[in-house]
């Protein structure tokens, strides 16, 4: 079994920034990628931002990119999601993902932006921005 535990969300008025975290436990398992998702109150849960772990690739979705940052702190398997530039259409709980090496798709087609690729999930941390 693998724990996440996403935390760091927060109220954040609109222009600014906030940061993410989330870190992995539990039982010896290997990371292909950590990615984040959310999903707005009415919407159906969304790619944000995903990072491999041996390379360190990053894929954003267009809402976010230029705005958001993803990096991974290896040696303390977390991820971690920099937001900059926020609005009111950022607010949603932001949960962390892992997909660990023995995924069924962590192939080259595969780059961690579908919902579907990952095996563990954190509980979800509550983003909002205000106007």
């Amino acid at each position: 079994q693998v724990q996440l535990v996403d935390s760091g969300g927060g109220l954040v008025q609109a222009g600014g920034s906030l940061r993410l975290s989330c870190t992995a436990s539990g039982r010896t398992f290997s990371v292909h990628a950590m990615g984040w998702f959310r999903q707005a109150a009415g919407n159906e849960r969304e790619f944000v931002a995903a990072i491999t772990w041996s390379s360190g690739s990053q894929y954003y979705s267009d809402s976010v990119k230029g705005r958001f940052a993803i990096s991974r702190d290896i040696a303390k398997n977390t991820v971690y999601l920099e937001m900059n530039a926020m609005s009111p259409e950022d607010t949603a709980v932001y949960s962390c993902a892992l997909k660990s090496g023995s995924s069924y798709y962590t192939g080259p087609s595969y780059s961690g932006t579908q919902e579907f690729e990952y095996d563990h999930w954190g509980q979800g941390t509550q983003v909002t921005v205000s106007s």
